[in-house]
């Protein structure tokens, strides 16, 4: 029974913590008068590539390819900027789609990111933004 306690106890704090985090975060202390002007902080955004059908990743076209190898570099230089924490497609039995978790100043930030992907541009795919708080990351 003690052994249940100390766990609803720290699986409470854990929770406490989660929910808390995006609030810590959105509300620093008062910085004192000297301090220099502080630099807004990034949000994180899931991006969703959302593909014609859900057989694409196996039936692509030639002009198709074409398109995602484009959309590849596209994010490949992205990523080196920093703005682009973790990208890959997810294996979803019922069809894949990629997804990308940005970081950036803004969703309008975001938004450009997502909507200059040539597989976007194109028409090819879709794309979902949706804003997102990254409560822990590897370094």
């Amino acid at each position: 029974m003690r052994k249940i306690l100390i766990y609803l106890q720290l699986a409470t704090a854990g929770l406490v913590l989660c929910l808390a985090a995006p609030l810590l975060a959105q509300s620093p202390a008062t910085p004192p008068a000297q301090a220099p002007a502080a630099v807004p902080a990034k949000k994180q955004y899931l991006l969703k590539l959302i593909p014609p059908r859900p057989t694409f990743a196996m039936d692509m076209t030639a002009e198709e390819g074409a398109i995602m190898q484009k959309h590849a570099a596209y994010w490949a230089e992205i990523f080196k900027t920093g703005k682009v924490l973790i990208i890959g497609p997810v294996l979803d039995p019922r069809g894949a789609w990629g997804m990308a978790v940005l970081e950036t100043g803004s969703l309008a930030d975001a938004q450009q990111m997502a909507d200059n992907d040539p597989s976007v541009k194109s028409g090819l795919n879709k794309v979902e933004l949706s804003p997102m708080s990254v409560f822990l990351r590897k370094q």
